[in-house]
């Protein structure tokens, strides 16, 4: 074998099929931080990484980001910009997310059955699109509340994908039984295909509208978030209390969103207004006809899904454990009870969410450059110096801001930790603290739909099975959520120089 071919299998492996351009793009960015790291310093290098990785993110469609982004994280550790310890100890801060992710979405899976007879019912018997619109997105919200946004995401995602499979599988001239891939357009009628792209918009537009749910409701309870229960713990409020603390800000921008969400429905703009078409309908309404002539065994599984679900509320909603391992526990008690046994069964229900645990990790590592390179201490110590009446608003445009690039959990702690020192050493008083920890947790939840890197919902939307089915990129839901990120930044920095 000559060194030309194997140098060319080198080049064809690496990143698989990648485009040429993408392969020479994360080639040169393992270049461009070396370099930087010996000329002019690791701040620079690290503030590049972060640029690098959200590219990473943006071209998920081209090369998930994964493979890309773990080759720049493993750089960074060898080039000094953080540590594998401090990599490790992000991860460990973030493990019930970790958990969550393993166990909670595999959960959910085994509840497919459930879900899709339950929003089929929804979904055939509420005709107008901006009412189902409102119905998601509200749903989202009021969930959000009182489980975490990852798990409302899964659920909203089970469902869409659901739907896809079986129109999909009808527009192919596949029978409900049997094998059948719903990426491969290859066999879909040419009848059929255009009510296949309206099918795919129509999904996009409820999947998107309850994304952004998920942050309208997320913001409002001391569980809706995990940045929500670190601002709460240094803040030393119970439930209510936070409710109570947060609502002049989370309630109006919770009016002014589902307003958006029905204007942009009746206005058709930025994506949003795809009709749900009439053949697509036909034949969801014909799957759930045959559907409801169910049999006693199919009976009893969504009996046992359906318990399972209740149990679920009720286990997130009282915190009777962490949150993955209430996932775990739902998992074991709907297999075991619904005759799901095999371990190849079990491993698929994994599948959706493991590639993205991975990348959580890597996402972990960035975080960890951001805290070692302390690349945000210079806009925390401008903010602190800002008069104290400024301060609030500051602190909600700086977090909202650094959100959308960064974790939103990481940024709260930064900046909620640096609060509680400026009041334990006597320089704000309590009173004001407690308006700069409304500002530091709506700032973190809302401005930060602006991306995907800013809400863990919406990278794990992105990265999911279901975004290339429906051709949800980057740069599309970007697009589709800047309405809701331009009311949701000015609703919110208009609450908190009214009210606080």
């Amino acid at each position: 074998m000559s060194a030309r071919t194997l140098t060319q299998a080198f080049t064809a492996n690496f990143l698989g099929h990648a485009p040429g351009w993408y392969k020479g793009s994360i080639l040169g960015f393992l270049l461009l931080n070396a370099l930087l790291v010996a000329t002019v310093g690791k701040v620079a290098a690290g503030w590049a990484l972060i640029g690098e990785f959200i590219f990473c993110l943006v071209m998920a469609l081209k090369c998930y980001p994964l493979q890309p982004g773990g080759l720049l994280m493993i750089e960074a550790v060898l080039l000094g910009l953080t540590s594998a310890a401090s990599v490790y100890e992000e991860s460990l801060h973030n493990f019930p997310v970790i958990m969550l992710l393993m166990f909670m979405v595999a959960g959910i899976y085994f509840m497919q059955e459930l879900l899709l007879f339950t929003f089929t019912r929804i979904l055939l018997g509420v005709r107008s699109k901006a009412l189902l619109s409102l119905l998601f997105c509200f749903a989202g919200a009021f969930l959000s509340a009182f489980l975490d946004a990852l798990t409302v995401t899964a659920v909203v995602m089970s469902v869409a994908a659901g739907f896809y499979t079986v129109y999909h599988r009808v527009a192919s001239g596949r029978g409900q039984h049997g094998d059948h891939d719903p990426t491969d357009d290859g066999h879909v009628g040419e009848l059929h295909r255009s009510d296949l792209d309206e099918f795919r918009a129509f999904l996009r537009n409820l999947v998107m509208h309850a994304a952004v749910g998920t942050a309208l409701g997320g913001v409002c309870t001391l569980v809706g978030e995990p940045q929500n229960l670190i601002v709460g713990a240094e803040a030393g409020w119970h439930f209510a209390e936070f409710f109570v603390r947060v609502a002049p800000v989370s309630m109006p921008v919770l009016a002014l969103g589902l307003l958006t969400c029905g204007l942009l429905e009746r206005t058709a703009l930025f994506g949003y207004g795809a009709q749900l078409p009439a053949p697509v309908r036909d034949i969801l309404a014909e799957h759930e006809a045959r559907a409801a002539d169910r049999d006693v065994r199919t009976t009893a599984r969504l009996l046992v899904q359906g318990t399972a679900a209740v149990f679920l509320i009720f286990a997130l909603a009282f915190h009777l454990a962490e949150v993955g391992i209430i996932g775990l526990t739902i998992i074991v008690l709907q297999t075991a009870l619904n005759g799901v046994t095999e371990e190849s069964r079990l491993g698929h229900a994994f599948e959706a969410a493991m590639p993205f645990t991975g990348l959580l990790v890597v996402f972990f590592g960035v975080v960890a450059v951001i805290g070692d390179q302390h690349l945000f201490r210079p806009l925390i110590d401008w903010v602190l110096a800002l008069d104290a009446k400024q301060q609030a608003s500051a602190f909600f445009l700086a977090t909202g801001l650094l959100s959308s690039i960064s974790d939103n959990v990481f940024v709260a702690t930064i900046y909620i930790t640096e609060v509680k020192n400026a009041l334990d050493l006597g320089h704000i008083t309590r009173e004001h603290f407690d308006v700069l920890a409304v500002a530091i947790n709506t700032g973190t939840n809302l401005p930060s739909v602006a991306t995907p890197n800013g809400q863990a919902a919406f990278l794990f939307l992105l990265t999911s099975a279901l975004a290339p089915l429906i051709r949800l990129s980057y740069g599309r839901m970007v697009w589709m959520a800047l309405p809701y990120t331009v009311v949701l930044t000015l609703g919110g920095l208009a609450c908190v120089l009214e009210f606080l």
